[in-house]
């Protein structure tokens, strides 16, 4: 009888979304955004932000949710610590201006119930654009007794949109890409 009751308040806790928005706290020590962008062509260069918050609200049974993340720029980590301070620089980042980059979304699509992409805008550098996100291998139960959701997050940007020129690519000189490829693992725990 106990493990009957159990089963029927598992598949009701799974169930609980499908009928009601939930809102989910960014988890900042399993969120892990990080970003690429090609080094005069002879490689492609990686880095990190340390420090992320944000809050997703997703309503499955109506199709729709929010998503606005804050990237503290100078928690910024490529592994090489000058390289790092360039970039924190107002050539780059420019972070004791602009301590913050936000990504906020109001439109989610959906295929069924799970989210697959996330269409909103991207503030950096005090200039903002849209940017749509793909979402995949979304995942959603119990974990540690709290309801939890992860997925894979990536899309891609233009740097120059945003006025960040230093040392871009010219027909006469090879340079840091224009093209920057974002990644986020997320995981968020239900409020």
């Amino acid at each position: 009888m106990r493990k009957l009751v159990l089963a029927s308040f598992c598949m009701f806790g799974f169930a609980t979304p499908l009928f009601a928005a939930d809102n989910y706290k960014i988890d900042p020590s399993h969120t892990f955004p990080y970003f690429e962008v090609s080094h005069m062509g002879f490689s492609v260069q990686k880095g990190r932000f340390n420090k992320t918050s944000g809050t997703l609200v997703l309503d499955r049974a109506a199709k729709t949710g929010s998503v606005e993340i804050t990237v503290d720029t100078a928690s910024i980590d490529t592994g090489f610590a000058q390289r790092d301070d360039d970039l924190r620089s107002d050539k780059f980042f420019n972070v004791e201006k602009f301590p913050t980059m936000t990504f906020k979304a109001d439109k989610l699509k959906f295929n069924g119930d799970v989210p697959v992409a996330a269409e909103g805008q991207l503030t950096l550098l005090g200039v903002t654009k849209p940017l749509t996100l793909t979402i995949q291998g979304v995942k959603c139960g119990i974990a540690m007794r709290r309801e939890k959701c992860g997925a894979e997050v990536s899309g891609s940007l233009k740097r120059s949109d945003f006025g960040m020129m230093a040392f871009l690519p010219a027909a006469d000189r090879m340079g840091v890409g224009d093209i920057i490829s974002l990644h986020i693992a997320v995981e968020a725990v239900k409020e």
